[in-house]
């Protein structure tokens, strides 16, 4: 039989027969069986017959308004999805509150105000805030953006570069050495929180047991420095390190902790287990609650005596450290570890946005609200660290102090010398609690989101994602139980000095690069203009100066905080009070780091091994988007009119198939 031309593309009447064709009944019998076997088939829609005698609008009949046949391969965009979509937040504020909540940490109360005053006051304020804008707000942008145009967890979304995977790899890696001491410090704040429902507190003067300490005091045992009551309950009571003589003696697991840690992996179960759902809800008390603490304490400290000298020691500037390279390197490691870039947790969050949220505006509110955090969190701490000084009768700087040597020594002293001081101790360690949750919050996310995503099932099963989050949660805690034996404290400090150092700047560093120039800076400005519907005319000229940030400036510092971590890594030594590190633990927190940014060369060589070609042919397409990456998100109303771009897979062809018949079909109506 002669081929038919395509027909249904230009439905014009005709009474004629073309030469060859059959004539006749059985011309007609054929082609009524082909179209009952149409009409009958299950799950298809009757053939419009009815329209073939009637002057069709348009020359082109829609494809969408026809049967698919199995002689055409669907497109990849419109193979229907086995498992439902992915669930979102319930509102924007959810989104907001726990990126807020994520970003404002303990680092926030216990890094920052102590940074401030050792790199010249209020003068490390002007390398802070140029750091954030040039650092901080497009990497945050980024990564950002990414999760929400990919709908995708930290491994998933690097389908937009293939080349790229083992960043996320390497994320999951950083995630779960976070995880695995941050729960820690929770289990720290849930021994002094339980701890501070007594009268006195113990670690007080007016509690019995210090009676010696307050008043002849005692010396450690070279006799170089006073131990106050809040160091000995710290170092005895609660890590009890002074029973064990460094990392090679770990010695036994303290098992108050050990209860106290296994409730706070309780509760992250118990808010996980839902996925956003739940953890969207707490976040409303959580994200909170610090802020009414630090205001209220802000308050009490403006009442009490020496607490503008604490405020004066704060901010007093020393222009002179501006020349310091430390002091620069103070403030972009500040910005960069307070907002958690590079870990996953931001790009797993925003991956449960809708895909036309306004991704500029959330970073904007965001990384600005968690900078004026860090400095409102230092009037609080200041004022109150300048009445102890007061109490004390000595300067400021010898009762200041930073990271756990504040949170669970410093300020539980100044706190000890308020009245009502078991009132505003509950109040404040219940502010660390909240402050450690909501950042553990956001790496959990990180690593079951990007887990969930590579194994889809889980998700929608409820019963194996909540075994999955309670095998993982568990793990977390048997891993953890190291951490909290009598020389837990060497090994965190091991882990904490190395998780996220060199090997996360080296992670953000090929992040940047990668979407910069492999997936192409331009492609992924328009991206974001695709998912702002509404983008106002500030939002398209804003792009132009984080298109300047993540080609030139960003690189850039990201290079000048790696080289500084190496200097002072290689010039320095590693060290826990008057205990020094030996040599081969600071080989293995090396190893720590590198272990995760090492991922990114395994996993590249892995996905050009996957190719074809010569070399050069292999690199190209492992750094081209999967078919895939454009046809994740079905959340917005435009992203049907972006989907019908991508069926341009399957031509059509002119051998006789069912599109053939369709046009016979039409034809013989025609005829009739």
């Amino acid at each position: 039989m002669k081929p038919l031309p395509e027909r249904a593309e230009h439905p014009k009447k005709s009474t004629e027969s073309s030469p060859g064709e059959m004539h006749g009944e059985d011309h007609k019998t054929t082609l009524g069986n082909h179209s009952a076997r149409k009409t009958t088939a299950p799950g298809k829609a009757e053939w419009p017959v009815q329209l073939n005698g009637q002057t069709l609008a348009n020359d082109v009949i829609d494809p969408t308004s026809q049967p698919q046949f199995d002689s055409r391969p669907p497109s990849p965009a419109f193979v229907p999805d086995p498992y439902p979509p992915r669930e979102q937040w319930g509102g924007k504020y959810e989104f907001l509150l726990s990126c807020v909540g994520y970003c404002v940490g303990l680092g926030n109360v216990w890094r920052f105000p102590y940074l401030c005053y050792r790199n010249g006051g209020g003068v490390f304020l002007i390398p802070y805030f140029i750091m954030l804008f040039f650092t901080g707000v497009p990497l945050f942008l980024m990564e950002l953006s990414l999760g929400q145009y990919g709908a995708a967890g930290p491994i998933t979304v690097w389908k937009c570069c293939p080349l790229l995977k083992g960043i996320g790899i390497g994320m999951l890696c950083v995630s779960t050495l976070v995880c695995l001491y941050y729960n820690v410090i929770i289990a720290w704040t849930f021994y002094y929180l339980g701890s501070s429902f007594q009268s006195p507190l113990p670690w007080s003067c007016e509690h019995i047991a210090n009676a010696g300490l307050c008043g002849k005091n005692i010396t450690n045992v070279n006799g170089s420095r006073i131990l106050s009551p809040t160091e000995v309950f710290w170092n005895e009571k609660v890590l009890g390190v002074v029973h064990s003589e460094g990392l090679h003696d770990p010695g036994p697991v303290r098992w108050p902790l050990a209860i106290c840690l296994l409730a706070a992996w309780i509760i992250i179960f118990l808010c996980m287990l839902k996925g956003i759902r739940s953890s969207g809800k707490v976040v409303y008390v959580t994200a909170t609650f610090p802020y009414f603490v630090l205001f209220v304490l802000i308050i009490r400290g403006a009442t009490l005596e020496g607490s503008l000298q604490g405020v004066a020691f704060y901010l007093t500037p020393d222009w002179k450290r501006l020349a310091s390279a430390q002091v620069w390197n103070d403030a972009a490691s500040q910005i960069f570890y307070s907002l958690g870039i590079g870990v996953g947790g931001l790009l797993s969050m925003a991956s449960y946005n809708k895909f036309d949220n306004n991704v500029i505006r959330d970073t904007l509110v965001i990384t600005i609200g968690n900078c004026c955090t860090s400095f409102f969190a230092g009037f609080a701490i200041f004022s109150i660290l300048g009445h102890m000084a007061w109490r004390k009768n000595v300067p400021v700087g010898e009762v200041a102090d930073t990271g756990p040597g504040l949170a669970f020594v410093a300020y539980p002293e100044a706190l000890a010398l308020l009245p009502g001081s078991v009132f505003w101790s509950i109040l404040f360690f219940l502010m660390l609690f909240m402050l450690g949750v909501d950042t553990l919050f956001g790496n959990m996310e990180g690593i079951t989101t990007a887990v969930l995503d590579e194994f889809p099932q889980l998700r929608h099963n409820m019963k194996h994602k909540s075994l999955f989050l309670a095998v993982l949660c568990f793990s977390f805690y048997l891993m953890g139980l190291l951490l909290i034996t009598d020389g837990g404290i060497y090994w965190f400090t091991l882990i904490d000095s190395f998780s996220t150092s060199f090997g996360l700047i080296i992670i953000t560093l090929f992040m940047c690069l990668g979407i910069s120039f492999f997936y192409g800076v331009n492609q992924f400005c328009q991206d974001i203009i695709d998912m702002i519907c509404r983008c106002p005319p500030w939002c398209t000229k804003v792009l132009f100066y984080y298109k300047a940030c993540w080609v030139f400036c960003t690189p850039f510092l990201l290079l000048f905080i790696l080289t500084y971590i190496f200097i002072e890594m290689y010039n320095t030594s590693l060290h826990y009070g008057s205990y020094v590190y030996p040599r081969w633990g600071k080989a293995l927190g090396v190893c720590m780091g590198a272990t995760c940014c090492l991922q990114i060369p395994i996993w590249a060589i892995v996905a050009i091994c996957k190719e074809s070609g010569t070399l050069r042919d292999r690199f190209k397409k492992s750094i081209r988007p999967l078919n895939s990456w454009r046809v994740n998100n079905l959340n917005s109303e435009g992203a049907g009119e972006r989907m019908e771009q991508e069926r341009v897979e399957a031509p059509f062809t002119v051998n006789l198939t069912d599109m053939d018949f369709t046009a016979m079909t039409w034809e013989d109506g025609s005829q009739a």
